[in-house]
């Protein structure tokens, strides 16, 4: 298999991250598996086999980032697709059941302050601070594309609603956060508007993983799908678009 193309994916070695860079590298991309514990990437590129490089990287560490940019350009000099997967939900993962008293953790007067920082570190700080290290690589790809991995529940608009099925679970901790990382992709999206580099923000489907303790209602296969839709689009395909499966528009 001739692999061309050269993506970054972070939070790879497991979850939705890890079946994107599989599926990736069933398409002949070359994956960089990103993972914050080296051993779990190494562990998880070897299952996967030819295609799927691991590399370290935390998004909440400036001095990772750096690290893992500069492999990048110096291995490769280039990078055609950046996944910005790597998230989390809690500050630590619940004991007992993840949904029982989520919203009343996350309502604005309760939410641990703490809490909120440490999510928000990660889904918006980190996201931004990995775009803003691998915008330049993208920039030497004819045919580069940034996929940011939200969610739904950060959307305004539906949240706004009191018949949206998450309206009474919009809080403080990861809704907002992914929230916050709707606006920076859009931020993105803007600033990129009149370059050839594609953005695009996917909303998984509720996604049984260790995100949610395993709480998600589809399977990592069919909640990942759309996030490798958007990944495989080829260079005239769009930008600019909030998609859930199957390219269905979510407002902001």
């Amino acid at each position: 298999m001739t692999f061309e193309r050269i993506a970054l994916i972070t939070g790879a070695n497991q979850g939705v991250g890890f079946q994107v860079a599989k599926e990736l590298v069933a398409n002949g991309v070359t994956v960089l598996l990103g993972s914050r514990d080296e051993a779990k990437g190494v562990a998880a590129a070897r299952e996967i086999g030819d295609g799927a490089i691991p590399i370290q990287i935390d998004i909440t560490d400036t001095a990772s980032i750096e690290a893992a940019r500069a492999r990048i350009e110096r291995e490769f000099g280039r990078l055609d697709l950046l996944v910005n997967n790597a998230g989390i939900s809690r500050a630590a993962r619940p004991d007992g059941d993840f949904l029982e008293g989520y919203a009343a953790a996350n309502k604005a007067s309760t939410a641990s302050l703490d809490e909120i920082r440490t999510v928000w570190e990660t889904n918006v700080f980190g996201t931004l601070a990995v775009y803003q290290a691998m915008l330049p690589l993208l920039r030497e790809s004819s045919d580069a594309r940034i996929v940011n991995v939200s969610s739904g529940v950060g959307s305004l608009a539906a949240n706004a609603d009191p018949s949206y099925p998450y309206h009474s679970m919009y809080g403080a901790v990861y809704p907002a956060s992914k929230t916050a990382e709707n606006a920076i992709t859009l931020a993105i999206m803007v600033e990129l508007e009149d370059t050839d580099i594609k953005v695009n923000l996917v909303s998984p489907a509720f996604t049984a993983t260790n995100l949610n303790s395993f709480a998600g209602t589809e399977s990592v296969e069919d909640g990942s799908r759309e996030v490798v839709r958007v990944c495989l689009l080829g260079p005239d395909g769009p930008s600019g678009t909030f998609t859930r499966w199957e390219n269905q528009s979510i407002p902001w």
